[in-house]
């Protein structure tokens, strides 16, 4: 799969045919979080008794998340969800930022719960997500709630700026105001965190793929609770079955070096590099989302994977 040179650093074109598909996506539905706030995901149903929720990555919602859930689905590897995270989507309370720096978190474990009550069936819950969804997923592990997934499915995940599998800047996806992160991390050290509104991080997304319900600019609030607390400590806390699945020709990471940085946190991990796949090449790409239907599967078959009940 060829490899785009545009300014946002990635490949765009593998999404496409995902974008003029998008009448076939499932509609937006609505949960309420603990705040009040209707948030929205779609629901891509199966009979299985498994629940997958796929976080979508940085600057933009759901949507292109579609083919990868809809297989999942289809072949009755889980039922899927995929919710618009709060400050994106197509009209967002506020575009790019959020209330306080784990509120992402706190969404999650709403959504999870909300999952629970709508639907008897589910036993078990994966806690999945790309790219800085995948970071978020981690994020998740390491925190407070960690123990409401059953498993957890990282597809390309952002480690963290430090991380050695992140490329500078994203593969140039991502420009941080790195004077004005170090500044505002030093002052949350403090206890001040009365300007955590500020704009920190912007995404190169080229204009011919935008539409308006994209959201280009991040908070430092929201940046934060979008990435891992510290990816070594939020790591050693994935006790359960997990996946991290990668692309080979991935240009915003380092592919090569998942193995090397995760198996020390994770000795039991699943690390698996698809060859050929770019960063968001590996949500449309067939091999990669088998790889994942039968990961699921062989999970559902065993007694490792807790149960949602008891979580």
């Amino acid at each position: 799969m060829p490899i785009s040179t545009n300014a946002g650093g990635l490949n765009f074109e593998v999404l496409v045919s995902e974008q003029g598909a998008a009448s076939q996506v499932p509609a937006l539905q609505r949960f309420e979080a603990r705040d009040g706030t209707a948030l929205a995901y779609r629901h891509y149903p199966s009979e299985s008794p498994t629940a997958l929720i796929v976080l979508h990555g940085s600057g933009t919602d759901s949507k292109y998340l579609a083919t990868f859930a809809q297989a999942l689905a289809d072949a009755g590897a889980a039922a899927v969800y995929t919710p618009d995270i709060r400050g994106h989507g197509p009209s967002p309370q506020r575009r790019g930022d959020i209330d306080y720096i784990h509120q992402l978190e706190d969404d999650l474990a709403d959504f999870i719960y909300h999952i629970k009550t709508e639907n008897s069936a589910i036993s078990r819950l994966v806690v999945g997500g790309h790219s800085s969804g995948g970071g978020l997923a981690i994020r998740f592990a390491g925190g407070e709630y960690g123990h409401l997934a059953s498993a957890y499915l990282l597809l390309a995940p952002y480690l963290g700026h430090d991380a050695p599998t992140v490329r500078n800047n994203s593969g140039g996806w991502a420009e941080p105001s790195v004077a004005k992160i170090i500044a505002l991390s030093l002052l949350n050290r403090l206890g001040v965190k009365g300007l955590n509104g500020v704009t920190v991080l912007r995404f190169n997304l080229p204009p011919e793929y935008r539409d308006g319900s994209e959201t280009l600019a991040y908070s430092y609030r929201l940046m934060t609770g979008f990435n891992p607390s510290n990816y070594p400590d939020d790591l050693r806390s994935i006790n359960v079955p997990s996946l991290f699945l990668t692309g080979a020709e991935d240009e915003a990471f380092f592919a090569d070096r998942f193995e090397s940085t995760v198996r020390p946190h994770v000795p039991d991990a699943e690390v698996t590099t698809v060859p050929g796949t770019s960063h968001l090449g590996l949500l449309v790409n067939e091999e990669g989302t088998e790889i994942v239907r039968q990961w699921l599967q062989a999970r559902s078959r065993t007694s490792s994977m807790c149960t949602f009940e008891n979580s």
